[in-house]
């Protein structure tokens, strides 16, 4: 009872057989490495007992269903508000994770409504609600909304806990995301070094919350150009994911996924497959069908293949990713607009000159009419220059570089 392995190489059985075969290595009581992170999973379990401490469990390691069940039983049973409250807030969890966002949505509002009948505005228990309905708005894209909740929520963990406690890591780490997100990298560098300083004095080296850190880190790295510091925190990561989940995890999948895409921007497409391909096979295993993230997989095949200049294997991977992103998406999300873009670019680098125009322009109908990050803008306008341009309409393709360039100007 109750042993401890560590888990060594994991390696498939047969190729046509989803069966692996796992090196297993006995613990010893005296293993320091597993006995930080045992008490520091203990510890952010005491508040949950019995089922509950099962049915989130059962969310970390990613048995979205399982956990769904478990919580509608529980659910069925609660006696009180209060349990009804956290029940609502779990199932929220839950939803967002797969992808639902209105559901998430529905369930945290649900969550929120219980819990101000009978706490005060600045109540610590109303931030975990207020950081997971701006993580659905910022899932949806709406960004401004995101923030605003997200600057509620730290507001209340800044009162009521210590300067280095996790959960107030968490809230920086939450705000990082966002300014990343809106291309205000310098602000999403700073929040999210103030999370990970915090992380590094209060939890275990192995400890997941960590690899999330040094991921998010390595993602404003990337942003900014700087491929070798982003590979550098994007292998941390990796490292401690490999070690602490199992080898199917959507966290592993994130992180070959952005290991996949420095290679493809440093002009290794080798690597960069081989990750990319590596984070699609996990995703298949863990998400349904049309879950948003099975997007992203596609949409880095589609950036591959467009630099190595096989445009109709990046043409067929951009459609799988809109595919996905037109039936799980609102019709005004940022990713729609870029996967829309990222179409019209190959059609011109095809030389069909007509379709292009026809996909840049839904790009920008979205990106002028929500707040995005303007980068994003500045390609899509650069994107329709070069397809005038090569029309040789010369004055209308000017026109959107100026556009380009004076957006750049500002940033």
């Amino acid at each position: 009872m109750h042993t401890v392995f560590r888990i060594g190489e994991v390696r498939k059985i047969d190729k046509k057989s989803p069966l692996y075969e796992v090196d297993l290595k006995l613990t010893s009581d005296d293993d320091q490495q597993l006995r930080q992170l045992t008490n520091r999973i203990r510890e952010e379990s005491s508040w949950d007992t019995g089922w509950y401490r099962m049915s989130k469990l059962l969310l970390k390691i990613g048995q979205f269903n399982k956990a769904e069940e478990l919580y509608m039983a529980l659910l069925e049973q609660a006696s009180n508000d209060s349990d009804r409250a956290h029940i609502y807030h779990q199932l929220g969890w839950l939803k967002d994770d797969q992808g639902q966002y209105k559901e998430a949505a529905s369930f945290y509002e649900m969550s929120l409504e219980i819990k101000r009948k009978t706490l005060p505005e600045d109540h610590p228990s109303l931030g975990p609600t207020y950081n997971n309905i701006a993580l659905v708005y910022n899932n949806m894209g709406d960004y401004s909304e995101a923030l605003e909740f997200y600057e509620k929520d730290l507001e209340i963990t800044k009162k009521a806990l210590p300067p280095n406690h996790p959960e107030l890591a968490i809230s920086y780490n939450n705000i990082g995301q966002v300014y990343n997100t809106m291309g205000d990298y310098s602000k999403a560098l700073e929040f999210y070094e103030k999370s990970h300083k915090i992380y590094e004095k209060a939890l275990p080296p192995n400890h997941p919350n960590l690899a999330i850190s040094y991921n998010n880190i390595g993602q404003v790295y990337n942003n900014m150009g700087d491929y070798s510091k982003a590979l550098e925190f994007y292998e941390k990561s990796l490292k401690i994911r490999e070690k602490a989940l199992p080898p199917n995890h959507p966290s592993l999948a994130s992180s070959y996924n952005n290991i996949g895409g420095v290679y493809n921007d440093m002009g290794d497409y080798s690597k960069a497959l081989e990750y990319s391909k590596k984070n699609l096979e996990i995703k298949k295993q863990v998400l349904p069908e049309n879950h948003p993230d099975l997007a992203f997989p596609y949409n880095w095949f589609g950036k591959i293949y467009r630099s190595m200049k096989d445009y109709p294997k990046a043409l067929d991977n951009f459609e799988k990713c809109l595919s996905i992103r037109q039936k799980a998406l609102p019709e005004n999300h940022p990713h729609l607009a870029l996967t829309y873009s990222n179409i019209g670019d190959v059609h011109r680098l095809m030389g069909n000159y007509e379709k292009p125009l026809a996909f840049h322009q839904k790009a920008l109908n979205i990106q002028e009419n929500i707040q995005c990050n303007p980068l994003d803008c500045v390609l899509t306008y650069i994107n329709l220059g070069e397809t005038y341009r090569e029309m040789k309409d010369y004055s209308t393709a000017l026109t959107y570089f100026e556009k380009g360039l004076e957006i750049r100007e500002k940033k």
